[in-house]
């Protein structure tokens, strides 16, 4: 039994907005986020035993959404898309719980179509973040990237927080368009 609680009758009131919000920058789509934020509820239902507390409840929810979102641009981007919904929850026993999406690309599943689309989408990636203001490209690698947590790139590079995740929300933004005429 987990030690950290999580309280999903308080879910909708204290995060559905934020999620919301998050998503719809992402998805552009009103219908889409909603359906996302709703499936993200859920998940976050099916594996509440396993939230060991190492995050605080939003961000472990965000991190669920997330995958949601690489979920539904998986879909849309292959082939077979609309016919098949890839079952993203493991209920095996000693794993139960696990998000098999924390596996960016799952080797015994992958044909080569999908290696072959999931390294232009990392070319085309990388080729979006070269064309960023040097400042933003380094900022959003450190912490998008490389998992750099907020206070060591501020020490690092002496900025505030605050202009840190201004800076993120502008490499964001800008990478999106890019991603848009390039990629989409």
């Amino acid at each position: 039994m987990p030690t950290h609680q999580l309280d999903p009758n308080l879910w909708i009131d204290k995060y559905a907005d934020y999620l919301f919000n998050y998503t719809i920058v992402r998805v552009k789509d009103r219908e889409t986020a909603e359906d996302l934020v709703q499936e993200t509820f859920l998940a976050g239902l099916k594996s509440m035993e396993n939230f060991k507390g190492e995050a605080s409840e939003r961000t472990w929810l965000i991190s669920i959404l997330k995958r949601k979102i690489i979920d539904y641009y998986r879909k849309i981007n292959s082939k077979k898309g609309q016919a098949e919904v890839r079952v993203n929850y493991s209920g095996d026993g000693e794993s139960e719980g696990d998000w098999l999406e924390e596996r960016v690309a799952d080797n015994f599943d992958m044909n080569a179509e999908d290696s072959m689309q999931n390294e232009e989408l990392g070319l085309a990636i990388e080729d979006c973040i070269m064309k960023l203001p040097e400042k933003q490209a380094k900022i959003f690698r450190m912490k998008t990237i490389l998992g750099y947590d907020t206070e060591t790139i501020c020490n690092e590079l002496n900025i505030t927080p605050s202009n840190l995740w201004v800076i993120i929300h502008r490499a964001r933004t800008a990478l999106m368009s890019c991603m848009e005429e390039n990629w989409y």
